[in-house]
This record gives structure tokens, C-alpha cells and sequence, in this order.
């Protein structure tokens, strides 16, 4: 893709500068005639810089004077821009309407200004002139140089088990070691290098269905370990209740070790960097005879060995691929196949995997790159060549494959992975949040009429189908929610950081002292005691840092009368407590603020106060604050704002949210704090594409009201939620529906999230989170967002992919012929009393079927059917249930069947109805030739109650004996 260079980390702000710089000589610039030639110069010799800076940025190794040139360039764009940006909000983004006497003062503040801002830029063409005659004086010249979607081959990687290259005996032999009888608390701790695959081998482990256990745990550990912190995600994770952030570390572990005492766990503490972490918890794992199971990984022998003082215990010892897996793993991921390599390329592959020595991650790295390179011969040889000799398994060769992975990406794919070393280590990177501050950061080009979040999305994906960012968690679609980076990459990218001064982490007391260089872009990791606010800020000048995030304590959050030109803004906090943000109403550069709740701060009562007053913020792009205790009440006089998220229910919303003409994004609009007049007006939004709405049992004005608005966004909207209690059939003539919808969903439930995960994730995707969900919707009908059948405008959705809809009675025909739909959520309300039966040729694309409805003695798959589906989910009461009733019929139908999940709802069932059911269930899985996957699961939640038909007097499931459908 070419693409042109917006604020990067080869040419600073220098392409915006030229930018602004232009704008400004036709407009406040041309009444200033001296400045105007000054800043015609500028302009010239800017661009010259500029073109320098990209053929430097070219070059793998500069001399120092070359780099510090180079260094000063890029820092003085900074410097210029801010003075530009400073102008151009004084004076031409200010249009007021004054009387006389407020006209004459202004006139002589802008006559005023205007000489101060002629000094600025003389000094500037002062700096200028004497950075260009440096490069004169040195003569130093430039060596010469040496819409994405995610690769199909990743999606396919994700649900290839065979994808685990080189780890099926090891996997074996820890199963096999987790499910023996021994029944006292074992541990084993998987030792090896970084980059052996220690951690894809204990997620494979832990992501076994088997084994009976009853709570699981997967936390990993960061190099600078914060205990309290891991004990909390254990609990987390082990679904405990919250603690205060107040808690005393050996409260943290008593409440642990109570919480596991009677039960039999499996926890995964992932890559120890010493013992000191081990010696704290390992008291708080009890050894309660239950067969309770405790995995570690780690690079250390040492600490291995301190895990496993038992004898019982066991050390598992990660030993480079073979070189049959080596290849395997290397061509599978660049032509899916060995056979399909081109006989030019096959002598070079090998002398390639020979210099990665078996290393997973080096040829992941080696080979994601290769897959992004066209198949030609010399730049294939360039890559082996820049290797060097082998690796000989050395933290050195490996650091030189992952730099050679840095020096071969694009500019603007430079800049964008650098930016994710903002983040701290382990962090489970939203991927949305991710894109939207590229955005705010200038990263992304708007030249040509680009869509920023589409090229955004084409950057991001590019990094993924590099291997060089770990997604970690997918949407049913395929698209990547979440992502984290090695720690090996992540080290990388601190470095080039430090290079370049890119951006600044202070992750350490120690790490703060006065910088040698001005920091653009500043990060705060420090938790708790490590955290002194009053002597936080004494030796860092925060007046031209450009990005601001902070991660932990809010005692290290400095007040934001320090920054002056902050252009995103990003908070991850722990505690509970309100969160002043009322001075951002002076932040008039900033385009993105999100509070975010990443480690878990709004489930224990964070609140956040923002100012009263917002509209001076121009330039705001994202709103994300969901715990806010108001909204400014001016919300509604962002031009620029795409992304809104806040919560509607705090205050009656002002009217002409229809002028925010910007808004990509709405979030949990709220109905009933809005006026009809309002919720109308979101029809005229033109460019939205996100809408979700809640509301509590709202008025016939207000749903019609939404109605009409809905039909305006035919030719944008792709998502819609609906969240509103009650009968939705308002909507049922919708007209003209929003064909270009992707996604619907609609509900007011709760998601249960049980153990097991799904899919075989490749060994390159590191730890993944893609639980099984079933949605536990309300107990009663009119509690929930359904419709009293499907409205006939949903078969003209002929692109919607995702559905979720509650509906009263199981006519679906309308929606068996969507031609995308490749994911259905369905809540059968009505009692079944015939059958339910998916014919032949229906859903012709479907992969991913939930299903709750009261029996499912009733459904029936007729041959022919979902031939795609790899995904059955069912949830039904065993209520009623007896050793006569069948299972739900024909599933051996579904030729692409991979995985059938069960949660049958106990209730105040019995036993043997619980029994019966789980035996129909096995009875109809058995007839299926490729024996999918069957995992069931009983829940015992309360008041299952579905609409039942008045001739079922049963109490239970009304159920077919031994009857079937026609074609089952």
C-alpha cells in the first residue's frame, strides 16, 4: 500500500507543519507581509528537511552527526507545530459575535499578538537557518537507501489445531499428567527459552475441556511484578468477589486460598522472572486432596525449580522445533502448504530455517514477514542475508531476527508498532481503542478523501499478518477485539523508542529524572507505594508532551494545568474514588479521552467528573467515558467529535445531537432521557455507523420516534444494539431498513462465560481469551427486547453477518436465506409444542448457531442444512425430562459440525431429568461420522420461565415421544 507519511516516527510533525503552514499563507499569514515571507522560507526549507528525513529514514545505520541532525529536525517540528496550532486557535477558530467595546479590545490583543507571534516565527526561521547551515557546514549526505484485511492464512491458523507445530507431545504428556489419579496438589513448571512457546503450550493445556475442574485461572506475570495486583486478576479470574484496593496483602491471599479450599482448580501462572513472586502465593494454593493442578512457566531453571520442591512435582523442559516441524510451521504460514513453494525459493527457505535454528518465534517472525513480501527471489535472498549466521538459540540472534522485522516495515508501520510501547507489559491492548488513537496522533493520512478508520483497520491487520502483535481475543467474524505483544517485541520496541525519543515509559521510581530530550509522548506505569504525586512532575516539564497515558495509581495523575498541547489522553486507574477531569476544557488541542476500566477500577466504583463546559474542545475526536457522574451539557457542540460513550441516563441530553455531523459512533443512547425530538434527529447523522440504544419500557412517541430515525440511516448504519425492556414491535414496519447493517443484536441480559474455550489457536497467538458464551437472558418475556415474530424488513439485510434476536414464536424462514450471516444468537420465547425444523439449503452460510428454547426434543435438522455450521449451541431447561424423550434430531445433517455445547438450566429439576436430558443429548451426537467435540454444562439459574402454550399443563418440556419431522 502507499501511503503517505502524516506524523511518523521518521519525520516528527513535519508533514503537518507544511500542511498548516500552507493554509495559513492564503489566510491570517497574507495580511502580515513580513511574516508572510518568512514563512514562505519556512515552508521551502521544510520541505526540503522533510524529503531528507524519509531518505534517512531509509538507512539502517547513521553516524552520530547524521542522527543527531536528524534528531533536531524532527524535534523543532514539534516545537513548530504547537506555535501554529497555539496561533490558529487565538486567532481564526475564535468568531464571536461582540459588541463595539469588546471589538476595540480585541483588536488590540490581535495587534498585540500578532507581534508576538512574528517574534515566535523569526525564531524560529533562526533555528531553521542554523540547522540547515549545520548540515552545509558538515556536508554529511544520505547513503543510499537499501485496505489491508487480516491474511486469510491467520483466520485459518486459528482453528487448525494442527497449527500447535511441534507441541502434540508435550501436550499429550501434561494432559496426561493433569487427569492422572493423584489427588494431591501437583505442580509443574514449563522451562525454555523466550520464544519457545512456554506460553502457547500452557493455554493449549489450559484449554483442555477435560479434567473436572471446577474454577480455572490463567494470569501472567509482568518483569517488574506487582503482587497484589496478581493475586487480584487470580481472584478475578476465579470469579471471586472484588476486594477493595485498600486490602492488605495477606488479606488478598487468605481470600484466595478460602475461595479455593473446597474446590478442585487448575491456575496458570504465566512466566515467573523469580522466585519472590512463587514464595508469596504458592501458600495460598491449598493441597485439599481434590486433584488440584498449578502450571508455571518461566526462561529460569532456578526458578523452576523453586516451583517444583515436591517430589510429585515436575519440570518441563521446552527443546527447540525439529526440522520436519521447523518447515512444517514455516510453510504453512506463507504458502499453507510445503508443496506449494516455488522450486526458485526452496534452497533459500532452507538456508533461512537453518539461521532460526528451531526457534517458534523466530520463524513466525521470519516467515509472517515473508508472507507480506511479494514471492521474489532476490528479496527473499536480502532477508536470509540480513540474518546473518544461525542464531546458535542466543538472546543476541534473536534480537537481530526481530530487528531485521523492524527495519523491513513501511514508515507509517514503524511509527504505528512503536506506539504500542505506550502500553505496559502484559496489557490486553484494546483494538479499537488501539486505531482511535493512531487517529488523534496525526498516524493516519486523510488526504484523498481515505476513510481514517478503514486505513486504520488496513495498518493494524498489517501488524497481525506480520506476526508482529499476538491477537488475543476474536469477534465471531474473525476481527481481532484485543491484542498484546511479546515481551521479546515489546523490548524491541522500547528500544527504538529510546532511539528515537519516541515516546517516554516510567514504569519505576527510579526511572524518573530529568530526560535528555523533550518528551512528546509520556506513559506512567507506578502503582500504589511506588507513587509520590508531589515529586512526581518535579524534573519532567509536561508543557509540550503530546500523549498522556497512565496505568495504576491515580496519585501519579498530574494536574492537567501542566500540558498545554496534550492531543490524547488516556487513563487506566485502580481504586474507587471521583476522578477530577474538570479542567479539560482548557486541553484545546486534545482529540481523544478515554477512562478506561482495562484492570478492573469501574467494577469497584470509580467515578469521573468532567467539566460542566466542553465546546472549546474543536478538535475532540473520541469521547469515552462511560462512569461519568454528568455530561457537560454543551456535548452537543463538538464538530470533529466520531466516537461518543457516555452514560445518558445521568441528565436529560440537550437537544441537536442532529449537528454532530462527525459522529461515527453512539453508545448506549438512552431512550427515555432523550426527547422525541432528539431521537429523531439521529436520522440525520449521516456518517453513523455504530448505534446502540437502551431504554426502559419507552413510550409509543419515543419507539416511533426511533423508527423514523432508523429509516433515515439506510446508507450508513452497520451496527445496531437495541437494549430496551419489552415488546419491540414498533420497529416491526421499519421502512426503508438500514441495508447496509452488519451486525444487530438485541436484549437486556447478562452473559455467562464458562471455562472452556473453543478454537485451536496457533502457537504464534500467545494466550487467548475467546471463552464460550451462552446469554442468560431474563428469567421473564416482557423483560427482555424481543420482537412477536421476525419483521419481514430483516430479509432485506442482505449484509448483516451477525444476529442476536429474541423473537416469540420460531419463524425464522425469513432469515434462512441471508446470504452473509454467518453468526445467529436466536431466543425461542414461546414454549415449543411442534416442531422447529431447518430445511434443506437454509443458511447456506451459517458457521455459529446459539439456540435457547424450552426443549430441544422439537428441533430438527433436515439433511442439507446449514452445510457450514462448526458451532451448535443449545440452552434449554431439563425440566420435565424422561428417558422417552430425544434429543434434538438430524444433527448428523451438519456435514461441518465441530463443536456442540450444551447448558442445561436445572432449575428445580431433578436429578434424573438432569440425566435424561444429558443422555438425549449424547444419544443424538453419537449419530454424527465426525464425532464433533460435546461439552455440556448444567446451570443452576433460576426462574427459567418460557411462554408455554395453554394445552401444556406439564410444567416442563411439552416434548415429542418418538415422533420426527418429515426429512429427519
Amino acid at each position: 500500500m502507499t501511503t503517505a507519511i502524516v506524523v511518523g516516527v521518521s519525520t516528527g510533525a513535519m508533514k503537518p507543519v507544511l500542511d498548516k503552514l500552507s493554509i495559513l499563507m492564503g489566510g491570517e499569514f497574507s495580511k502580515m507581509k513580513n511574516v508572510r515571507k518568512d514563512v514562505q522560507f519556512l515552508s521551502d526549507e521544510l520541505t526540503s528537511m522533510k524529503d531528507l528525513l524519509e531518505n534517512l529514514a531509509l538507512v539502517d545505520e547513521l553516524d552520530p552527526q547524521t542522527k543527531r541532525w536528524r534528531d533536531k529536525v524532527r524535534d523543532m517540528s514539534y516545537d513548530i507545530e504547537n506555535i501554529i496550532d497555539d496561533f490558529r486557535r487565538k486567532f481564526v477558530e475564535k468568531n464571536e459575535k461582540e459588541g463595539l467595546a469588546k471589538k476595540t479590545v480585541r483588536f488590540l490583543k490581535t495587534f498585540r499578538a500578532r507581534y508576538q507571534i512574528a517574534g515566535q516565527i523569526e525564531g524560529i526561521k533562526k533555528l531553521v537557518l542554523e540547522t540547515s547551515d549545520r548540515r552545509n557546514r558538515y556536508k554529511f549526505n544520505t547513503p543510499p537507501p537499501n485496505d489491508v484485511a487480516i491474511d486469510p492464512r491467520v483466520a485459518i491458523l486459528q482453528q487448525d489445531a494442527d497449527s500447535f507445530v511441534g507441541l502434540k507431545v508435550p501436550t499429550d504428556e501434561l494432559v496426561d499428567w493433569l487427569n492422572d489419579k493423584e489427588m494431591h496438589l501437583k505442580v509443574v513448571s514449563i522451562v525454555g527459552f523466550g520464544g519457545l512457546g512456554k506460553t502457547t503450550l500452557a493455554n493449549e493445556i489450559y484449554r483442555q475441556p477435560d479434567g473436572g475442574f471446577e474454577c480455572r485461572a490463567f494470569v501472567p506475570v509482568t518483569q517488574k511484578h506487582n503482587i497484589p495486583k496478581l493475586i487480584r486478576s487470580l481472584l478475578s479470574e476465579l470469579g471471586s468477589d472484588a476486594c477493595s484496593y485498600d486490602c492488605e496483602l495477606n488479606v488478598l491471599l487468605n481470600k484466595l486460598k478460602e475461595h479455593l479450599q473446597k474446590k478442585r482448580y487448575l491456575i496458570v501462572i504465566d512466566d515467573l522472572w523469580e522466585k519472590l513472586p512463587w514464595d508469596v502465593i504458592k501458600g495460598a494454593f491449598p493441597d485439599n486432596g481434590l486433584g488440584s493442578r498449578v502450571i508455571t512457566t518461566t526462561r529460569i531453571h532456578d526458578v523452576a525449580k523453586a516451583c517444583c520442591s515436591h517430589p510429585r512435582d515436575y519440570i518441563l523442559e521446552m527443546k527447540p522445533l525439529s526440522d520436519e516441524d521447523s518447515r512444517r510451521l514455516f510453510f504453512h504460514r506463507i504458502f499453507n502448504s510445503e508443496e506449494a513453494c516455488p522450486c526458485q525459493l526452496r534452497d533459500i527457505s532452507t538456508e533461512i530455517l537453518k539461521k532460526c535454528d528451531g526457534m517458534p518465534l523466530a520463524i513466525i517472525i521470519v516467515s509472517g514477514m515473508l508472507a507480506s513480501e511479494c514471492l521474489d527471489q532476490q528479496d527473499w535472498e536480502h532477508i536470509r542475508n540480513s540474518l546473518g549466521s544461525g542464531t546458535n538459540f542466543t538472546l543476541k540472534g534473536m534480537r537481530k531476527i526481530l530487528d531485521l522485522s523492524y527495519k523491513n516495515l513501511p514508515p507509517h508501520l514503524k511509527t504505528c508498532l512503536l506506539y504500542l510501547g505506550m502500553y505496559p507489559e502484559d496489557f490486553k491492548i484494546q483494538r479499537h481503542h488501539l486505531e482511535l488513537q493512531w487517529i488523534a496522533e496525526g498516524f493516519i493520512s486523510k488526504e484523498n478523501g481515505q476513510d481514517v478508520e478503514k486505513v486504520a483497520r488496513s495498518y493494524f491487520n498489517e501488524l497481525v499478518n506480520r506476526s508482529l502483535i499476538q491477537p488475543i481475543r476474536f469477534d465471531n467474524c474473525g476481527l481481532v477485539m484485543h491484542c498484546k505483544v511479546h515481551d521479546m517485541m515489546r523490548d524491541l520496541i522500547l528500544c527504538k523508542c529510546a532511539e528515537e525519543n519516541f515516546l517516554t515509559i516510567i514504569d519505576e521510581p527510579e526511572a524518573i529524572t530529568k530526560p535528555d530530550n523533550k518528551v512528546r509522548r509520556l506513559s506512567l506505569h507506578l502503582h500504589d507505594d511506588e507513587v509520590n504525586g508531589t515529586e512526581l512532575w518535579v524534573n519532567i516539564s509536561l508543557s509540550q508532551v503530546r500523549t498522556f497515558m497512565i496505568f495504576g495509581d491515580r496519585d501519579g495523575m498530574p494536574p492537567l494545568s501542566l500540558f498545554k498541547f496534550l492531543r490524547v489522553l488516556h487513563i487506566d486507574l485502580t481504586g474507587s474514588y471521583v476522578f477530577d477531569l474538570t479542567g479539560l476544557s482548557n486541553m484545546h488541542q486534545l482529540r481523544y479521552l478515554a477512562v478506561d476500566d482495562e484492570w478492573g477500577a469501574m467494577k469497584v466504583g470509580m467515578k469521573v467528573e468532567l467539566p460542566t463546559q466542553i465546546r472549546g474542545l474543536l478538535h475532540l475526536e473520541t469521547l469515552d467515558v462511560r462512569h461519568s457522574i454528568h455530561h457537560p451539557f454543551d456535548i452537543v457542540h463538538l464538530p470533529c467529535l466520531m466516537f461518543l460513550n457516555v452514560d445518558w441516563r445521568l441528565a436529560q441530553t440537550p437537544y441537536g445531537i442532529g449537528n454532530m455531523k462527525s459522529l461515527r459512533y453512539v453508545k448506549q443512547f438512552d431512550l427515555i432521557n432523550n426527547s422525541p425530538d432528539n431521537i429523531e434527529s439521529l436520522g440525520e447523522l449521516a456518517s453513523l455507523r455504530f448505534l446502540s440504544v437502551r431504554g426502559y419500557l419507552p413510550d409509543r412517541i419515543r419507539m416511533d420516534a426511533l423508527c423514523s430515525s432508523l429509516g433515515k440511516m439506510c446508507i450508513s448504519l452497520e451496527y445496531l444494539g437495541l437494549y430496551i425492556e419489552g415488546c419491540m414491535d414498533a420497529l416491526m414496519d421499519l421502512s426503508p431498513p438500514p441495508r447496509r447493517l452488519e451486525r444487530l443484536w438485541m436484549g437486556d441480559r447478562v452473559e455467562y462465560y464458562f471455562i472452556w474455550q473453543l478454537d485451536s489457536w496457533p502457537a504464534e497467538m500467545g494466550e487467548c481469551s475467546c471463552f464460550f458464551k451462552i446469554p442468560g437472558w431474563s428469567a421473564e418475556a416482557d423483560k427482555c427486547c424481543f420482537f412477536s415474530r421476525v419483521p419481514n424488513w430483516m430479509g432485506e439485510l442482505c449484509n448483516l453477518k451477525e444476529l442476536e434476536i429474541n423473537v416469540f414464536k420460531p419463524d425464522v424462514g425469513i432469515l434462512a436465506e441471508l446470504p452473509a450471516l454467518t453468526f445467529l444468537r436466536i431466543y425461542i420465547i414461546k414454549g415449543l409444542t411442534e416442531f422447529f425444523v431447518i430445511h434443506a439449503r437454509e443458511f447456506p452460510v451459517l458457521k455459529r448457531l446459539e439456540l435457547r428454547l424450552s426443549t430441544t426434543s422439537y428441533l430438527a435438522f433436515q439433511a442439507g442444512a446449514m452445510p457450514k455450521l462448526q458451532w451448535l449451541g443449545l440452552q434449554f431447561s431439563s425440566l420435565g425430562w424422561h428417558q422417552c424423550m430425544r434429543g434434538p434430531g438430524g444433527i448428523q445433517h451438519l456435514s461441518a459440525l465441530e463443536d456442540f455445547f450444551a447448558v442445561i438450566e436445572t432449575g428445580s429439576a431433578t436429578r434424573y431429568e438432569k440425566t435424561c436430558a444429558e443422555f438425549a443429548l449424547k444419544s443424538a451426537i453419537k449419530l454424527h461420522p465426525n464425532h464433533p467435540r460435546l461439552h455440556i454444562n448444567s446451570s443452576l439459574l433460576g426462574g427459567f420461565k418460557l411462554v408455554l402454550s395453554p394445552s401444556d399443563d406439564s410444567g416442563g418440556a411439552a416434548a415429542p415421544l418418538n415422533r420426527s419431522p418429515d426429512g429427519v
